[in-house]
């Protein structure tokens, strides 16, 4: 295959004119959003010296979708999708914008973090699922994949760029700034979206206001294997490995002895990592339980690597390997859900994905920190990893017993 085919075939996504305004928008954005996400775990870390306290912070500001997130996917089944989100994005720029004022007026107390995460965790729980199935409304399920990936791909990036950016904004000027780069970046979002034309847009059609949608949702899961398994592998790997905005802190500060820089550093090197992961899944990426079984045991050896990391330098690498592994387990888990989900019930679907992926997060943020404070950053790790040991496992033992039934899950 030639350069100019490869290249093709990784961004075929783009050609669709929709879909090339929301990726830029979000790209934009989600760099903001990882400027947020990296200040706020040190403005915390700054405020109480304490990893357990960065833990709750990132559980309160999950716990909304683990309590809300499915019926955020009833409504998302039910309207309008974009409109949905232009409204949501507003008031998520909104929420960091009060989070910079009273940063840089320095009247900013745990508590206010606490409150604020609470918010934006509301907000999540309507806009994730939404956002997830809109992504078939724009591009159609030829290049659900590749636009699913190409997502990925555009998550990491910002995570390659925002918290460096972060990192030296925070040695310099302070955390509010982040905020508040971050409530300019939704600007971006919002015109991408009101922007679009509707015409060439593909809604699914709207699911009817009826009792019992929510239990239909998950009856739907529970009876479905190739959606109930993977769905259980995210929640697993989701809520014990994915805490790195509680390892990483306390790994850049006590263990190797960095600053926000070093911190900064460690979380764009995963963005670099992940952004290359991303754009090989596009290409070549494949869907199914046992593409998901293999990511996911390559996700544990490459989070153990960085778990045993000696210096800074062996982490700068393993954490990038960290975030190839990661995006591809993402990307497949979300390509085999959306491509097996019947469309109108793709928004309770994703909602669960949404659960389980960030849901699981008021569980695993003060485990993660608990063991971190306790035991260091490295056994923080090292559960995570072993989290993705097992997700496998379970993988596997499901593909054997339903093999059993007649059913192939491969």
């Amino acid at each position: 295959m030639s350069i100019q085919e490869t290249a093709r075939r990784t961004f075929s996504s783009l050609a669709n004119e929709n879909y090339r305004k929301f990726f830029f928008g979000q790209t934009t954005s989600l760099v903001g959003t990882w400027m947020q996400t990296t200040a706020q775990s040190w403005l915390v870390l700054t405020l109480t010296h304490s990893a357990t306290d960065i833990g709750w912070v990132v559980a309160l500001q999950t716990l909304p979708v683990l309590v809300l997130g499915p019926y955020g996917g009833v409504i998302a089944d039910r309207i309008d999708k974009r409109r949905l989100m232009v409204v949501l994005q507003t008031f998520m720029g909104i929420q960091a914008a009060t989070l910079a004022l009273l940063t840089l007026a320095h009247m900013v107390t745990y508590l206010d973090v606490c409150v604020l995460a609470v918010v934006l965790g509301l907000n999540n729980s309507f806009e994730n699922p939404s956002r997830q199935a809109f992504v078939l409304e724009m591009v159609g399920a030829d290049f659900l994949r590749n636009a699913v990936s190409l997502n990925s791909t555009m998550n990491n990036v910002a995570r390659a760029v925002g918290p460096a950016v972060a990192g030296v904004l925070i040695a310099t000027v302070g955390e509010g700034w982040c905020f508040a780069v971050n409530a300019l970046s939704f600007i971006a979002v919002v015109g991408s979206l009101l922007a679009m034309d509707t015409s060439a847009l593909r809604p699914s059609p709207p699911a009817p206001r009826t009792r019992g949608q929510l239990v239909e949702g998950l009856r739907y899961v529970v009876r479905t294997p190739e959606l109930g398994v993977p769905l259980l592998m995210m929640a697993l790997v989701g809520m014990l490995a994915y805490e790195f905005q509680v390892t990483l802190p306390v790994l850049a500060d006590s263990v190797f002895h960095g600053n926000s820089v070093a911190y900064g550093g460690m979380t764009a090197a995963m963005g670099i990592g992940a952004v290359c992961g991303g754009l090989v899944t596009a290409t070549r990426g494949r869907t199914g339980m046992n593409a998901l079984i293999r990511s996911s045991l390559v996700f544990g050896v490459v989070v153990t690597f960085a778990a045993l990391s000696p210096v800074l330098a062996v982490a700068f690498v393993a954490l990038a390997l960290v975030g190839f592994a990661s995006v591809s387990f993402l990307a497949m888990a979300n390509s085999t859900l959306q491509l097996k989900t019947d469309p109108q019930l793709r928004g309770r679907v994703m909602a669960l994905w949404a659960v389980a992926f960030m849901g699981s997060t008021p569980i695993g943020g003060p485990v993660i920190g608990w063991i971190t404070s306790q035991f260091g950053a490295r056994t923080g790790l090292a559960v995570g990893a072993l989290s993705c040991f097992v997700a496998a496992v379970i993988g596997v033992a499901a593909i054997r017993r339903q093999r059993a039934r007649g059913i192939d899950l491969r």
